[in-house]
């Protein structure tokens, strides 16, 4: 941390300390055991003298054990403890310094305004504000209620709190205009500059099978300490259903598992941890209309929470994914009904459902089977009328009609060359259905 005041005394000045969860103080002397330095590994390979080891072993217990009255401190590097090799003592050491300061997390400070004159000062007005490459954020105005006096070696002290919204430099500017013993108005500035980093990495990946797209989400932990996941939720966008896909646990029946009910926290380690996130994406069959979108498609943002060793809570919020482009259609054309058995060289009927996906009238239409294919190659062909008309279809409605067909082909035959013709806008659409149908010969 940096400081800075303006040129010439002062009798009030700014001390600052951080509030955050205190860590665990880790003792870094190696304990040993006496009986490591007096018996090696090779005592195990002479039978006789490994059937003397536990005699050993209790003599060397008895004499390193901790004489209340003892002050040389001549035992302490000696384990008394199988816990005592953690090298934990039990204590929690405040923070000494600012630290690291990572994106989501809440910055909280504590404030001192000192008075190291020999007199007392008056109406002192106190401003703490957090500037940043963008804004500039008010914690604390005391210009409404300015502090009456702080007496020589006294002190103001307050808290203040902010949440961690941008990365990059940042600066804790604290003010104070206040009156000292001539009666003298004077103005005290001073900055406390801090650095904010990124403490994830959310790398994406989007796939689309068919109907349904599947996104990848890959977090990496860049602090270091480890960070306990509480909360990794997929907020998909409108129009859009999401399912987190887990792997599957094998229980026996009639018994829950506890993760059911208390859902353990996903650890990522210090300094490069990743866990991988699977979601499914599905488009909601609400029956409202997609929304065209150019170039682009929104698929939702990851809401992301965790916690440190001690507790410390934070949150991070992605911005839009997207996903691939969707190429918007202006009609749409499904299978609605189709015959379970179609037998070879007998008529079938095929029903179909035209849908208008704009905000305009579209139509009439003609539509026929596209005959580029030679007849030989021809499976499944038109039963009747080569053409056929349907009306105009209204804004987001849709519109039925029947294809009469004829397999000429018997096994496993595709439907294919279906072609729609706006006779109003001379348009026209193929390859909007390929339907595959099984042909049976008898």
């Amino acid at each position: 941390m940096k400081m800075s005041s303006t040129q010439g005394p002062h009798s009030l000045a700014f001390r600052v300390m951080r509030l955050c969860r205190p860590s665990l103080h880790v003792e870094t002397p190696l304990r040993f055991d006496p009986s490591d330095l007096l018996f090696g590994e090779d005592l195990f390979d002479d039978p006789i003298a490994a059937s003397h080891l536990p005699r050993l072993l209790a003599d060397t217990a008895g004499s390193t054990s901790v004489d209340p009255s003892d002050l040389s401190y001549r035992n302490r590097y000696l384990l008394q403890h199988p816990s005592d090799s953690l090298g934990l003592p039990g204590l929690l050491l405040l923070p000494q310094s600012f630290g690291a300061i990572y994106l989501g997390e809440t910055f909280c400070s504590y404030i001192s305004i000192n008075n190291s004159s020999n007199f007392e000062v008056r109406d002192v007005t106190i401003k703490a504000e957090i500037q940043t490459e963008r804004q500039r954020i008010l914690l604390l105005d005391t210009s409404k209620s300015p502090v009456e006096s702080i007496r020589a070696g006294g002190r103001y002290d307050f808290i203040v709190e902010h949440d961690v919204k941008e990365l990059g430099a940042h600066t804790l500017v604290c003010t104070a205009l206040y009156s000292d013993n001539d009666g003298e108005r004077k103005y005290l500035p001073q900055y406390f500059k801090f650095m904010v980093a990124n403490p994830l990495s959310v790398r994406t990946k989007v796939r689309v099978v068919k109907e349904t797209t599947f996104l990848e989400a890959s977090i990496e932990n860049h602090t270091k300490s480890n960070l306990y996941m509480g909360q990794v939720d997929f907020e998909p966008a409108q129009h859009w259903n999401a399912t987190v896909l887990r792997g599957v646990d094998h229980h026996p029946e009639g018994k829950q598992p506890m993760s059911d009910v208390f859902k353990p926290p996903v650890l990522l380690r210090s300094g490069g941890g990743v866990h991988n996130f699977l979601y499914q994406l599905k488009l909601s069959s609400d029956g409202s209309p997609l929304p065209k979108v150019d170039g682009s498609n929104v698929l939702g943002k990851l809401q992301i929470t965790w916690r440190t060793n001690l507790g410390e809570p934070g949150r991070l919020q992605t911005q839009q994914i997207l996903g691939s482009p969707i190429a918007h259609k202006d009609i749409e054309l499904k299978a609605v009904e189709v015959p379970s058995i179609i037998r070879l060289e007998k008529p079938f009927v095929v029903r179909l459902n035209l849908t208008n996906q704009t905000d305009r009238v579209l139509g009439p239409f003609e539509i026929w089977v596209s005959q580029s294919d030679s007849l030989d190659e021809k499976a499944i062909m038109v039963n009747g009328l080569l053409t056929m008309h349907l009306a105009q279809v209204e804004a987001f409605s849709s519109s039925e009609f029947e294809l009469n067909l004829i397999a000429v082909k018997h096994g496993v035959q595709k439907i294919t060359g279906i072609t729609v013709f706006d006779t109003r806008e001379k348009k026209t659409y193929d390859s909007l259905l390929e339907l595959e149908v099984f042909v049976d010969s008898q």
